[in-house]
């Protein structure tokens, strides 16, 4: 791994969304997110996925609109506690960090608050979104509609799901030192990881993909579809996903992203939920234990009797950003600064050399 000072890296993500006609906030954003994404160790949605996905599906595609305003289409006078927004096709991270944002001020007042969000682009990496609210004390949720329907359904042939993942964040800084966060994509691995394999040399897991003919296969060059983690279990969670769609206002699976008859869509949807902890808080401790410390006794107890080693979720991103802390910037291979380096080539920025990147050494 190679370190990456975050204000380069900052600069850069600015720089490509600024030259694809971004504004300077959405461009902030961005650059805010891809940081996110690449302190906490997410390799399959950083600033070369997000890129990625802009080229494939967004502002060149026409499927995210540069300056895009969003509206706020919540019917006057009712769902206190709720807002529902059209974004017009707006950045999916700018769209993201604001629909928490709001979420977090209705909570503040009503204890719960949900936004959905309709006529979006992609939001990436949801578990940083949740991560953020969870780091200021809230239970946060959120789950979209994945850019395309490369999903196969349970017992099924033909790829009908988006990778459709569900996120969760808890305040458990206090009692842990992060917040524990439970964060996945309904496939059993994120096409995210597939283009990683491919860049790096890997292999895929067992049963995580399919080729063309749908057969199950570990070459990520092969992969075409994916197949949903858990066999029954993953897919109804995917299901769930498509399901709020539907009700926000989501349309075809297999249209998202493609090219669409007059009078359907192509977008995604998101969801959010946030809950403040004090609208659960019954008061009833144990041993009259506070909330927060009940948290952590619950937490002890699940990790005793023999299962002290065992991981929980939110603690891989914790151990990556104490490692970019102590490396002082940001971690990328070699491949990465690669494909970073042409980024900088393509908006003519500083270049990009291997060379001007120290290695880091982790403690022993």
């Amino acid at each position: 791994m190679h370190i990456v000072p975050a204000s380069l890296h900052n600069s850069l993500v600015r720089a490509a969304y600024q030259q694809r006609g971004f504004t300077d906030s959405e461009a902030e954003d961005a650059a805010r997110f891809c940081e996110l994404a690449a302190r906490h160790g997410i390799k399959t949605h950083n600033a070369i996925k997000a890129l990625h996905l802009d080229d494939l599906f967004g502002s060149k595609a026409g499927g995210c609109v540069p300056g895009a305003v969003i509206r706020d289409v919540t019917p006057p006078g009712k769902f206190a506690a709720s807002r529902i927004w059209d974004a017009q096709r707006k950045l999916g991270p700018s769209t993201a960090f604001a629909a928490m944002e709001e979420a977090i001020r209705l909570a503040d007042t009503f204890g719960i608050a949900q936004i959905s969000v309709d006529h979006a682009f992609h939001y990436l990496w949801g578990g940083g979104y949740v991560m953020e609210a969870a780091k200021r004390g809230y239970i946060a949720y959120t789950n979209c509609t994945a850019a395309l329907a490369e999903v196969v359904p349970f017992q099924g042939s033909f790829p009908t799901l988006g990778t459709n993942p569900h996120s969760w964040g808890f305040p458990t800084t206090e009692a842990l030192g992060f917040p524990l966060v439970v964060d996945w994509a309904t496939s059993t691995v994120a096409m995210g990881r597939v283009q990683q394999c491919k860049r790096e040399g890997k292999q895929l897991p067992i049963d995580a993909a399919v080729d063309a003919q749908g057969q199950p296969t570990t070459d990520p060059h092969a992969a075409t579809a994916l197949l949903p983690f858990g066999a029954h279990k993953g897919y109804g969670l995917s299901l769930i996903n498509e399901l709020v769609a539907a009700l926000i206002g989501g349309s075809l699976p297999t249209l998202r992203s493609r090219p669409v008859p007059a009078g359907e869509k192509r977008t995604c949807t998101f969801y959010f939920q946030v809950i403040h902890p004090e609208a659960l808080n019954a008061g009833a401790f144990a041993m009259g234990r506070s909330q927060s410390a009940n948290v952590h006794a619950v937490i002890q107890d699940i990790l005793g009797h023999g299962n002290e080693k065992c991981l929980l979720p939110g603690q891989p991103e914790a151990e990556a950003a104490r490692l970019s802390a102590h490396a002082g910037g940001l971690l990328f291979t070699a491949s990465e600064i690669a494909e970073l380096a042409a980024v900088a080539q393509s908006t003519h920025q500083p270049a990009w050399n291997l060379e001007d990147f120290p290695v880091f050494t982790p403690a022993p």
